[in-house]
Parts: C-alpha cells; structure tokens; sequence
C-alpha cells in the first residue's frame, strides 16, 4: 500500500509538472490578432482548432475524431517553449520540425515515458500529416488561422493578401473543407477591399 501511494504520488507530480510546462501557452502570443485588437494566444488558437475539429469530425464517421481532437490539442505544443513563428518567416520544413521536436520532448519530459511518447507520436502523426486525421487537423488548423486573421482587430499594415495562398495545399481535402475555405477565402477578399491592400 504505502509504495502504491508512493508511486501514485510520483506519477500525479509529474502531470502537475506537464501541465505547469504547458502555463505559457496561455500567455505567449501567436501573430494574430483578436477582435478586441489583443494578440491571439497559442492556447486560444489550439482550444479553437480543437472545438472546430469536435464540430467538423461528425462529417468523417470513419475517423478517430478522439485521435482528431488530440491532435488538435498538441500540434503547437512545441510553441510552449519555441514560441509561434509566422508561417512567413519560418526556416526550412526540417529545421523547424527539428527544433519543434526537441521543444515538445523538454515540454513532455516529466511525464512517465510512456505518456510522454504518445504525446510526440501524436506530434509526429501531425507533421507528417499522412493518417486521415492528421491531414484534417491540419486543414483545421489553417482554417482557423485565416478565420481568426479575418476576425481580428489588425495593424494598418497587416497582409490580408498571404491568407488567399496560405496553407491552400492542406485544405484541398474534400468538398465540406473546400467549401470552409472558400468562405474563409471570400472573407479575406472583403478585408483586401475593406484595408484597400
């Protein structure tokens, strides 16, 4: 009883540490903005992709939606340490993986081994983006970063342009995330015209 109750308080310390890592992300900013004009937060954008991801996954009875929303919920989780980079200033494909990597594995460290590697499996899953729900999450997460840079509050100068090209690759996948496109794209049309850029 007593090395049970040892054991159970060791494994609890360490998800208390793993959620004590993840506190940054409720405070460092993506580059987007809000409405009200604040910078988006990296646990704002992932909560919204993930709920995006609970509304949408009905559509796709054949997959994990429980996996889906997983990755939803973890594909920034390297930012918690690295930080969001706008998609227009990020380094090379593998470098930036590289460094996104080694983040989520500092992030994850306290956790049992075991915890700690379904967390980068699902990371890994995403990146590749290969499985059914990774290339979902990943049109999800485009989707919601152009509706978000359509809702926000932005600087004179932001560049409304970047969204019509912006991850248009990942959200080619069906008809219901072409059509979720398509209307965030005739959004971002009427910011151009609105900005006059």
């Amino acid at each position: 009883m007593g090395e049970e109750s040892h054991n159970g308080e060791l494994s609890a310390s360490r998800i208390l540490d793993f959620l004590r890592n993840l506190e940054s992300m409720k405070h460092l900013t993506r580059t987007a903005w809000t409405s009200n004009g604040e910078q988006e937060t990296v646990a704002a954008h992932s909560w919204r992709v993930a709920a995006l991801a609970a509304v949408v996954g009905r559509h796709y009875p054949e997959l994990d939606t429980h996996r889906l929303l997983l990755l939803c919920l973890f594909h920034d989780l390297g930012e918690a340490v690295e930080g969001d980079v706008s998609a227009k200033l990020q380094g090379s494909g593998e470098a930036k993986s590289r460094r996104e990597e080694q983040a989520i594995r500092q992030v994850t460290a306290s956790l049992e081994q075991e915890d700690a590697q379904e967390i980068i499996a699902l990371w890994q899953e995403y990146e590749a983006a290969q499985t059914p729900e990774a290339k979902l999450a990943k049109a999800l997460d485009k989707i919601e970063t152009i509706v978000q840079h359509n809702q926000g509050s932005n600087p004179p100068d932001f560049d409304y342009a970047f969204n019509l090209e912006y991850g248009k690759e990942s959200t080619e996948l069906d008809s219901l995330i072409r059509t979720l496109r398509s209307l965030a794209d005739r959004d971002t049309e009427s910011r151009i015209a609105e900005s006059g850029r």
